[in-house]
């Protein structure tokens, strides 16, 4: 029998996944976690409104969702002050990614990230064969100035920053956002990715004219609205940039159930503030565990917090990995310097009683086994 006739791209890419999941490591350990702090989820859980609003919806999922997501769009159009057709829904962040690398990137096509960034759209972008230009993280931030004269020198129709910023929780001013906006070069489409702008402080979240084509900003109801396993987020973006999806997105992708779920929750302010309410003071808790435990952390716009173990990348596994093995699942930057870091998750109050115990044990199980350099 003939072998498959993948394409040679694909025939030479890796069958990689870009996070293991926590499921996956509780399958190879044969057991599950006390404690999932590692993934950025909101322990938090959705508005009881949209969870309302979801059960209500399931009596009627033998029918399709809506194909033009109308309803939802019109609500985002309504809360960010722009028009429908400036937005765009799709299966999370990672499909909208995916997508756009579709729209702009073909083989050899130069496309700027941050080295060490959102692993993700690295995978989108190998995917469909373009080519890296990567810009190094500068005092743990994303180089915005980096990045924008990368894709000036670089011709790049695709540059993607995180603003706030997964992995490293931190972000830039909006002015400093707005600077770089206005300095990008013409054919040059910036994907602003902005996943955990609800956690931001105020200042943070640049004003961006929906009607220039050279950026496109990415919200999603996977953190801040608790909705991760729904898969539902959505793009801002000029029109002739929005439109373009149409040609390619998967248009019954955003079933029944997800789009009243979402609308529902994008309607529940109350729970939104109690939400960020509740992250913050999680976040100062775990800051709280960690300097107890002589570790610092960075300043967090986000639901996380990167907690510097005070030394090299070998040693903060070690400390992943104590923490793992005593059943809290936790993630870690994978290139240096950020590697240096754990990355913790918001949690309840029983999650981060569970980490205060034990961090000190990872930390005296990493320094016994790691020497260092």
């Amino acid at each position: 029998m003939p072998a498959s006739r993948f394409t040679p791209l694909i025939a030479a890419l890796p069958a990689t996944v870009p996070f293991v999941a926590a499921e996956a490591m509780e399958r190879a350990r044969g057991a599950p976690f006390r404690a999932r702090i590692g993934a950025n989820e909101s322990v938090f859980g959705p508005s009881p409104k949209a969870v309302a609003a979801m059960r209500a919806a399931a009596d009627d999922v033998w029918l399709y969702g809506d194909p033009e997501v109308f309803e939802l769009k019109a609500a985002i159009a309504a809360a960010h002050g722009v028009t429908p057709d400036h937005v765009v829904v799709g299966e999370g962040i990672d499909a909208l990614l995916g997508q756009t690398v579709r729209l702009f990137v073909e083989a050899g096509t130069p496309v700027v990230t941050s080295q060490g960034g959102y692993p993700t759209f690295d995978y989108h972008v190998a995917g469909h064969g373009g080519s890296f230009v990567r810009v190094p993280y500068v005092d743990d931030r994303e180089d915005l100035d980096g990045l924008i004269a990368a894709a000036d020198r670089s011709g790049a129709p695709l540059a993607y920053f995180a603003n706030p910023d997964n992995p490293m929780a931190t972000w830039w001013e909006a002015a400093a956002v707005e600077a770089a906006v206005a300095r990008l070069p013409a054919g040059t489409l910036l994907i602003l990715d902005e996943a955990y702008g609800e956690f931001a402080p105020a200042g943070v979240l640049p004003r961006i004219d929906p009607d220039d084509p050279r950026v496109l900003r990415f919200r999603t109801f996977s953190k801040a609205h608790g909705m991760a396993g729904l898969r539902v987020a959505y793009g801002i973006g000029a029109p002739e940039v929005t439109r373009a999806f149409d040609k390619i997105r998967n248009h019954f992708g955003i079933g029944r159930i997800a789009q009243a779920g979402a609308l529902a929750a994008l309607g529940d302010g109350v729970w939104l503030a109690e939400v960020i309410a509740a992250v913050n003071r999680s976040k100062a808790r775990i800051a709280a565990i960690a300097a107890a435990n002589g570790l610092t952390s960075l300043p967090s716009a986000t639901n996380f917090v990167a907690v510097d173990c005070g030394r090299d990348g070998a040693f903060a596994r070690a400390v992943l990995d104590g923490l793992i093995a005593r059943d809290l699942f936790v993630r870690k930057p994978g290139l240096a310097p950020m590697d240096r870091c754990i990355r913790i998750s918001a949690g309840t109050d029983a999650d981060l009683h569970l980490l205060a115990a034990a961090l000190p044990l990872a930390l005296a199980d990493a320094a016994a086994a790691v020497v260092p350099a």
